[in-house]
């Protein structure tokens, strides 16, 4: 697990530090964003942060093109705060993937990802945020 304190926030201080409504209703309040909404990333290798509180999530390597509409990933960096918890809303079986420094919601895993770890971490562009590899 990460090093980096618990990030605890008002919804009041979320918005205002969030500065998009989107942002806040994925992040805070687990909504998700529409399918092939997010205008991507840039190219090049890097790490996924979460936006909420800075911590590494995922690496640019890890990252693959599903076709589901929502960037997704083969695992988490290593010792990145990233939970997961059963997510039983709207009538279906699912387990969520939260940052477990800040208890953002990022998005959804599933069981149905390339090798060698099979899964599809599924998660919402907003949730991240994109920091190239320093030259």
């Amino acid at each position: 697990m990460s090093k980096t304190n618990k990030t605890t926030k008002t919804d009041d201080e979320w918005r205002k530090e969030l500065g998009d409504e989107l942002t806040f209703q994925v992040t805070r309040k687990a909504a998700t964003e529409r399918a092939f909404s997010h205008p991507g990333f840039p190219e090049g290798d890097g790490r996924f942060l979460c936006t909420c509180c800075g911590a590494e999530l995922f690496q640019k390597t890890e990252k693959y093109d599903s076709g589901c509409g929502w960037p997704s990933f083969t695992a988490p960096s290593t010792d990145a705060p990233v939970g997961e918890k059963e997510d039983l809303s709207h009538g279906m079986r699912r387990t969520e993937v939260i940052c477990t420094n800040c208890d953002a919601h990022l998005g959804h895993v599933f069981p149905d990802g390339p090798g060698p770890t099979g899964q599809r971490y599924c998660i919402n562009g907003v949730c991240l945020r994109f920091e190239p590899k320093a030259s």
